[in-house]
């Protein structure tokens, strides 16, 4: 396609159907959109295009809670075939609300007794670089104190072997514990679990700038999380905005 036509306003409607015609599968019909947008984008500011016409092109996926939530009962029958490695990984997750390319680089020297502290991903681009500083949490601090040894040095969150993870091993392990687990119908990810430690965050009463302090997202984009992903965690949110109505106005 010239480039002339490309940046056609008209060229979005090419595009839309193309999009469309792989609506059977809305999530990898949205990742082709945008990867799409991504390269016009390149093209738009390398000059070659003056617009992009894919911008904004919204989504064909919408996903609801039980799809994107690690609700107590996929928590419980995952634990109860995974293997403890895998548990460990499930519990750092839920505990501090990181990635897994972070939580497989962690090291015991970056754990203190009380806190977990994280260094700026230099590699990750597009991202304001932060330092944080993550309190665990009894439930965390008791297995990770128990699995600590004598020479605390490596990575923390190791498999069956002993081994740090790859990111490779990390997927492959975890989805077979993950097809173990029957979860399939649930079209969970790991990645879930870290709008769920969000969630179960904001549904403890935290403040939108101290789960941000936690995870590292910035207080918008926690925002952005609990009204646009996690609508079922709003229900019990208003409950508890109630009761403090109530106590202080009842």
């Amino acid at each position: 396609m010239p480039l002339a036509v490309v940046q056609d306003r008209r060229a979005r409607g090419k595009f839309k159907e193309w999009r469309d015609g792989m609506a059977a599968n809305p999530r990898k019909a949205d990742y082709a959109w945008t990867v799409l947008a991504r390269v016009l984008a390149v093209a738009k500011d390398r000059g070659l295009i003056a617009v992009n016409v894919c911008e904004r092109g919204g989504r064909l996926y919408e996903a609801d809670r039980a799809e994107i939530i690690w609700q107590n009962a996929h928590i419980n029958a995952f634990c109860a075939v995974a293997s403890p490695e895998l548990q460990f990984a499930l519990l750092m997750a839920l505990w501090t609300g990181q990635r897994q390319g972070t939580l497989i680089g962690i090291a015991w020297s970056q754990y203190d007794g009380t806190h977990i502290r994280l260094q700026p991903n230099k590699q990750r681009r597009g991202k304001k670089k932060k330092r944080l500083v993550i309190p665990v949490g009894a439930p965390l601090k008791a297995v990770l104190d128990a699995r600590r040894p004598e020479m605390a040095e490596g990575s923390i969150l190791r498999n069956t072997f002993g081994e740090a993870w790859t990111s490779d091993g990390f997927r492959t392990s975890w989805g077979k514990g993950f097809d173990k687990a029957k979860l399939a119908d649930a079209d969970l990810h790991f990645h879930d679990l870290r709008g769920t430690a969000v969630t179960r965050l904001a549904l403890s009463g935290c403040t939108t700038a101290q789960i941000a302090a936690i995870t590292g997202h910035s207080p918008r984009d926690v925002d952005e999380i609990l009204k646009a992903h996690y609508l079922g965690g709003q229900i019990e949110l208003a409950e508890q905005a109630i009761v403090k109505l109530v106590a202080q106005y009842g």
